[in-house]
């Protein structure tokens, strides 16, 4: 497995939807573009779609390419392909990540983010960037911090579910 997407960052968004991606970030999405967009910078995939989802899902170029593949895989008109495909490619935008490390948040995912009209343009806001292996979430701030507290962890240690995945699979 390449190298993953570990960790929680808290990053400021501008009054312009501008945010920065996070430097460990970076390095995985520049290593898995190999061509790189337009301009030269490594491409982010943004998949705004699912209606009960409350983040965008991001994929680095190689992420993307893969997720494709699986999809490509399913059963052509089922009704579990059609709704991948609205969802997961559909559903999402490319962009390419700025030299000075910084993306502009496409309309699309500002709406999902809730970064929307006067709120932002006069106060900005604040978006994590949460880690979870081939992938990162990103979130408003509040959203995050409001799942983070309707967590219910079961006293469950989080290895014996990895344990349990590893015996299943």
């Amino acid at each position: 497995m390449a190298e993953a997407f570990r960790g929680e960052i808290h990053q400021s968004v501008d009054k312009k939807a501008r945010v920065s991606i996070p430097a460990a970030f970076r390095r995985i999405l520049d290593a898995d573009d190999l061509q790189k967009g337009d301009k030269g910078g490594a491409r982010l995939y943004m998949v705004y779609g699912g209606k009960a989802r409350r983040f965008v899902e991001c994929y680095s170029k190689a992420g993307a390419d893969a997720l494709a593949a699986r999809i490509e895989a399913m059963e052509l008109g089922s009704p579990e392909r059609d709704r991948a495909e609205r969802d997961l490619i559909s559903r999402s935008v490319m962009v390419e990540i700025e030299p000075d490390g910084r993306i502009v948040l496409p309309q699309k995912v500002r709406e999902k983010m809730g970064f929307l009209g006067a709120d932002l343009t006069t106060h900005g806001g604040e978006a994590v960037f949460a880690g979870a292996t081939n992938r990162f979430k990103l979130y408003r701030a509040e959203v995050y911090a409001a799942e983070q507290e309707d967590e219910d962890d079961d006293d469950v240690d989080p290895l014996t579910l990895v344990g349990r995945a590893s015996r299943m699979g």
